[in-house]
Parts: structure tokens; C-alpha cells; sequence
């Protein structure tokens, strides 16, 4: 019995591990530095932080595992899902200012938003140029 994998291009990938890596740098920065940050709950605590990050990046893998197994509109979608999560960290600015945050906040912060912005369009490209035409068949 043979089985069907769609490979998964590689910018699509590039952009999933960059993605992956900044949002992994902004949580392990909000978990280190968690006291240094204005105006968060007290009822966040270093590890519930890490399990956030663990929570969105299955949403991701999970993305990447349906279109792997072929189910590329519901992985794309996903994945682009996925990307939408990392503009969670613009609510630091709603809870304080960008001035009341440290230099190391903000960039992690814009490094995970930019991150998340190109994985994203490049998922929002895919999907438009998959309407445009079926996809490619790996037999």
C-alpha cells in the first residue's frame, strides 16, 4: 500500500521555523523576564507561558501535519491560523505603552509579529494561487 505525502515547499517551511523560532524567543523572553514586564496578570507564572507556547506551536505542527497528509486547504488553513496567533503579543501594548517596555521586550515582541506576518502571506499566497490552479498530484 502506498502512501500519498505532499511535500511541503520551502519557503512555506523557512517561514513556519522562522516563525517557530520567534515566537519561541518572545515566550522564553516573557517566561525569564516575567516580572520585568508592565501590567501583566498575576496569574501568569513562568510555566503557564511555556505551555502557551507549547499550545500555539501544536497548532502549527498540526497545520504542517494535514498538509503532509495531503489535506492542504485544512493545513494551510491552519497554518495560517496558526500565524494569526502571533499577533497576540501587540497586547503588550495594550496593557502599557512601547516606551514602558525593555529594548529586549520589543524586539522579541516585532520580531515575533514580523515573523508572524510573512508566514502568513506566504500561507494567503498559497491559498490563492491553490483556487487558481489544482494541486500538483505526487504520483
Amino acid at each position: 500500500m502506498r502512501r500519498h505525502y505532499s511535500r511541503i515547499p520551502k519557503f512555506l517551511l523557512i517561514a513556519l521555523a522562522v516563525y517557530c523560532l520567534a515566537s519561541l524567543a518572545h515566550f522564553a523572553h516573557n517566561a525569564e523576564f516575567l516580572a520585568d514586564y508592565p501590567n501583566l496578570p498575576a496569574w501568569f507564572t513562568r510555566s503557564k507561558v511555556y505551555l502557551a507556547w507549547v499550545a500555539v506551536t501544536a497548532v502549527g505542527a498540526l497545520g504542517t501535519i494535514l498538509f503532509i497528509l495531503r489535506l492542504r486547504l485544512i493545513g494551510l488553513l491552519t497554518i495560517a491560523a496558526y500565524a494569526t496567533l502571533g499577533f497576540a503579543g501587540l497586547d503588550h501594548y495594550w496593557v502599557a505603552p512601547v516606551s514602558a517596555h525593555s529594548m529586549g521586550m520589543n524586539v522579541t515582541i516585532w520580531f515575533e509579529v514580523a515573523a508572524a506576518g510573512v508566514l502568513l502571506a506566504v500561507t494567503l499566497a498559497m491559498l490563492i494561487s491553490s483556487k487558481r490552479q489544482p494541486a500538483p498530484d505526487d504520483d
